[in-house]
């Protein structure tokens, strides 16, 4: 009786444990889909607004201003830059 019902105790934990996980796997997708990790990516022509210490700024249509790292460019420049949807980093890429 002693080693029966260790053997079940640890099968109905088992079994807790993998309904516990599933039921956090399913409600962690609803509330926060994966798919919102994974950003559409948006290109656009913006002109460079300030460049500092290799830092360029820029603004967006998307009213999210936009920092490019090692930036070259001057301010004035017309630039497309390539970004995810709401973030605040973009980069230059050719047209």
């Amino acid at each position: 009786m002693g080693i029966d019902g260790m053997k079940d105790s640890k099968k109905y934990g088992l079994m807790f444990l993998f309904i516990f996980i599933t039921a956090f796997i399913i409600i962690a997708t609803l509330i926060f889909p994966f798919w919102n990790l994974i950003r559409e990516d948006v290109y656009e022509e913006v002109e460079i607004m300030l460049n500092e210490r290799g830092n360029c700024y820029v603004d967006t249509v998307d009213n999210v201003p936009k920092t490019i790292w090692n930036c070259d460019k001057k301010v004035g420049d017309i630039v497309t830059i390539k970004y995810g949807k709401d973030l605040a980093y973009a980069e230059i890429v050719e047209p």
